[in-house]
């Protein structure tokens, strides 16, 4: 992570804190700390919901404040979000949808998921006060520190988020790259910060936005109709020879933006929040043995190893659920597994897998 973009705030452990550290207990800390501020702790990241907006007929934007705990992030990362909802704390991870700000507050714009606990929670009763728990931002999906030429951003749904928040970073700096953005969605209410990417075109003539509907006609110069493909590229994007392009979509959107962009664009970087669908050849099940724990499952192939354990009634640590923040990794001894974005099959014993985004190719032993 780029220093310069870390809050003031984010500094080491004052020699108080280490000193005195071995004799208190966080817990206690935070327990009683919180009756006097609610986003004092010990070492916890926090942030507190001070700001509330709506940013399309499904999405709202929430403005966060965290704590001196929280260690930054930089355009295009996402990061853990926890609420206690109903007694037990639910984590997911979000993108932050803007640059990083001097005041050190951070935005994340949610989008509601049908059957999504957390994000129907944030989108439907999160208010103003709240106080949210934070992990550490992560993702390799951002800009070089160098500019590097002209850019092409494709998003689809919630995966503008992260492009977002780099459409933000860049404006912030003059917009001295040319920057074609290309926006999908199935209808006109679902698109998320129109106004603000209207007023940036207008504002930089190095950049462009389109606005791609998939189950509306076009009504505006800006809109057009269809889903991606090289014709819709070429005719909004030109010749991706000289561009560096990023995805972000589910996870059939980037495969189809990764399918076009091969061979032809400069450089190519994506992050896919679905698994692409599930194909014939991962029917059946598989046994599937917890070797500390010394159960044993018969868990479908064509579904995620922490979906189908959850289903079972086992409680696993989890945070992204898109094979990115590395929360619910765990050791695989013995067996294969199939990465559900890649379709890549994994059958080296002793190693390492993350089990939101594998699936059982066959019989496995997990050091669970």
């Amino acid at each position: 992570m780029n220093a310069a973009v870390r809050p003031a705030s984010a500094r080491p452990r004052s020699r108080l804190r280490r000193l005195v550290s071995p004799f208190v207990s966080p817990q206690v800390f935070d327990f009683w700390a919180s009756r006097f501020h609610p986003t004092w702790s010990w070492e916890r990241p926090l942030a507190r919901i001070v700001g509330r907006s709506e940013a399309s007929a499904d999405a709202v934007t929430l403005l966060l404040a965290p704590n001196r705990h929280w260690r930054g992030a930089v355009a295009g990362q996402h990061l853990l979000i926890g609420a206690r909802i109903d007694g037990a704390l639910v984590t997911r991870s979000y993108s932050l949808s803007d640059a990083p700000r001097a005041d050190g507050r951070i935005e994340i714009t949610v989008k509601a998921i049908e059957g999504g606990k957390l994000s129907g929670y944030l989108h439907r009763r999160a208010r103003i006060g709240e106080v949210l728990e934070l992990g550490p931002a992560f993702g390799e999906m951002t800009l070089p520190e160098r500019a590097d030429g002209s850019r092409l951003f494709l998003a689809a749904g919630s995966g503008i988020t992260p492009l977002m928040a780099m459409v933000r970073a860049q404006a912030a700096q003059g917009m001295a790259q040319p920057l074609t953005l290309l926006y999908w969605a199935r209808r006109r209410e679902e698109l998320c910060f129109v106004d603000e990417l209207r007023a940036l075109a207008a504002q930089h003539p190095n950049f462009r936005v389109r606005f791609l509907l998939t189950r509306q006609e076009p009504r505006a110069g800006d809109e057009d109709a269809g889903r991606i493909d090289a014709d819709l590229l070429a005719r909004h994007a030109g010749d991706l020879g000289e561009r560096a392009v990023f995805a972000c979509g589910p996870g059939g959107f980037v495969d189809s933006a990764r399918a076009l962009a091969d061979g032809a664009a400069r450089s190519f970087a994506s992050e896919a929040f679905t698994p692409p669908p599930r194909g014939d050849s991962e029917d059946g099940y598989a046994e599937v043995v917890l070797a500390r724990s010394g159960r044993s499952f018969q868990l479908p192939r064509g579904e995620s190893l922490l979906t189908a354990l959850e289903a079972q009634g086992l409680q696993l640590p989890s945070g992204c659920r898109m094979g990115l923040c590395n929360t619910c990794a765990c050791g695989k001894s013995a067996g294969a597994t199939r990465h559900l974005h890649t379709g890549q099959v994994h059958a080296e014993p002793a190693s390492a897998l993350r089990l939101c985004v594998s699936a059982p190719a066959g019989d496995l032993v997990l050091d669970l």
